[in-house]
Parts: structure tokens; C-alpha cells; sequence
């Protein structure tokens, strides 16, 4: 038995006082309104309306039910009718999560800048645990994510936000100490920042992917900014975002040595028949953040391989 069903069945019976009446209130058939009802009375073992030939009129106990009912029914309508209008407008709280470095660079900024264009809005940013909980952020009370790792999850939506250049770096008096590496395979000899331990970059030499396979990390940090001030301060070789590193490069305390791969920074949301109001806006502002403040220019290789 739908229960709700045959709620709606009673209260426009006792609506119409008719069972013809309440057909085209539920739009069915009258012996369906009947059968309801019945059905009704038999589940709670209770009389609910008096049937005669003239007139379909509620018992005492068929009033009661019906103020019940139409009680649940008007709460179950204001309910739907408040998640629909929440999901319509841009209010209520917006959790976002995404790696320390993304958060505390530019995308952070574009983050902020959509809470000013928008401060009806809760933003609630969490910085860092992605990697340890990468598609189960829902899980965790979060709308978005925001990463730049490859999605192998179907059940989740993706928009690609941007494209991240990174540069290989390090100050000029490392280089000048160490040598200037002119092929990937030089930097072998070299010591070798890396993040979060990881041991193989992939850069770019003379327009093709070269892979280097680091032996011995000198330097480890999870953080790109620490990474970048240890090779400012001439402690070896770092793979940074070019976002990131761009004012040390362009005021000399750092050479570009090799381009590195490109990673697309992604938002990933749940999936579902329609995409929340507020997600979207926050997506698209995001979005037309990046393309209206690109990556910079230059970074060019001081020795090309």
C-alpha cells in the first residue's frame, strides 16, 4: 500500500465528499479512490467514511485521520517546495575542499572573490586530505572538489577548470655552484626537490616528453611554496607551478631549466538529475576566473636542450 497515496486519496474525499470528486483532485478513476480507501480502513481496522447512495461523509475516526493526513501532505509539499527553492537560489553553505597548494594559490583567490560577488552564500574551504579521500568527499559533507588528478569514477561529474603549466627551476647561484642542466639527463648529477616524495617528473625537452627518475630526494616538502623557497635559497632543483614560482623568475631569484607536464585542474561534484544552483554558479565563476586571469607569460628556458 503507497501510504501517501492513499492519504491523498482520503483528504480529497473528504474535500469533494464524493468519490468522483476526489478522482479528478488525484486525477484516477473513482473505483481506484475507493479501493484507497479501502484499502485504508482495512490497514488500520477503522471505519473512515459512511457510504450511502447520496452522500460519502467521514466517520469520527476518518476526521481524525484526516487532519493527520493532511498534516503530513502539507509538511511533505513545504518540504519539497523549500528544497527546491534552496536548489533555485544562491544561499545556504557551499563546502569545497582541494590540496593544499591549489587552495593557496590563485584558486583560493577565485574562491574568495566569489564569496565577495556572492556573501548570501556560506563558503566553507578545507585545504588538504584530498588525496586520502579523493571521490569519497561526499561522504565527508563536501559539494565540490576541486584536484588535478585523473577521474576513474563515473558516478561523479567533471568540469576541467583550467590548464597549470609547470616549470623546473632553481636559483642561479645553485647553477652557477652545480652547472646548468642543458638535457633532462643531467639532472642526475643534481639535487632534486620533490613533493610529497615524489620521485619522477615528467618534462619537456626540445618539444618532447622526457621522464626523469629522481634516485634520492634531497628535499621533501607537501607543500610547493616550501619547495619554493628552499630553491630560492639555492638548495637544488624544484618542479613548481609556474603560477607559483612566476615573481621569483621574473625578478631573477629563480632560472626556468625545463618545462614540465601541464595538469588541468578539475572540479569534481555529485551526480544527480540537476546540478545545485550554487555549485554551478561557483563552477562558472571559477571558470571564467582562470580565463580572465591566465598563467602568465614567460618562463622560458634560460638553456634551451
Amino acid at each position: 500500500m503507497d501510504r501517501l497515496l492513499v492519504m491523498r486519496s482520503l483528504v480529497a474525499v473528504a474535500d469533494t465528499e464524493s468519490f468522483a470528486g476526489a478522482a479528478e483532485l488525484v486525477r484516477t478513476s473513482a473505483s481506484s479512490v475507493s479501493r484507497h480507501v479501502a484499502a485504508l480502513e482495512k490497514h488500520l481496522g477503522v471505519r473512515l467514511i459512511n457510504r450511502t447512495a447520496r452522500a460519502v461523509t467521514l466517520t469520527e475516526n476518518g476526521v481524525r485521520y484526516t487532519v493527520f493526513a493532511r498534516r503530513v501532505l502539507d509538511e511533505i509539499e513545504r518540504e519539497e517546495r523549500s528544497l527546491t527553492e534552496a536548489n533555485a537560489g544562491l544561499t545556504g553553505t557551499l563546502s569545497v575542499i582541494c590540496p593544499k597548494w591549489l587552495g593557496s594559490l590563485d584558486l583560493g583567490d577565485a574562491i574568495a572573490d566569489f564569496s565577495v560577488r556572492h556573501p548570501e552564500v556560506e563558503v566553507r574551504l578545507a585545504l588538504g586530505g584530498v588525496q586520502d579521500r579523493a571521490y569519497a568527499f561526499l561522504d565527508n559533507g563536501f559539494d565540490v572538489s576541486f584536484h588535478t588528478r585523473p577521474l576513474r569514477d563515473s558516478l561523479m561529474n567533471l568540469r576541467r577548470i583550467a590548464t597549470l603549466p609547470f616549470v623546473l627551476c632553481a636559483s642561479p647561484a645553485y647553477l652557477d655552484e652545480r652547472g646548468r642542466p642543458r638535457e633532462v639527463h643531467e639532472l642526475a648529477r643534481h639535487d632534486c626537490l620533490t613533493h610529497d616524495h615524489k620521485l619522477c617528473w615528467r618534462l619537456k625537452e626540445a618539444g618532447k616528453e622526457q621522464v626523469h627518475r629522481i634516485a634520492r630526494s634531497s628535499f621533501a616538502a607537501n607543500s610547493y611554496l616550501a619547495l619554493q623557497k628552499a630553491a630560492v635559497r639555492g638548495r637544488g632543483i624544484a618542479l613548481l607551478p609556474l603560477r607559483s614560482a612566476h615573481p621569483s623568475i621574473a625578478t631573477g631569484e629563480l632560472e626556468v631549466l625545463f618545462h614540465g607536464r601541464e595538469r588541468s585542474l578539475c572540479a569534481v561534484h555529485g551526480s544527480g538529475a540537476a546540478t545545485p544552483r550554487k555549485v554551478s554558479a561557483l563552477l562558472d565563476f571559477v571558470s571564467q576566473w582562470f580565463a580572465e586571469n591566465p598563467s602568465p607569460r614567460g618562463g622560458q628556458p634560460t638553456v634551451v636542450g
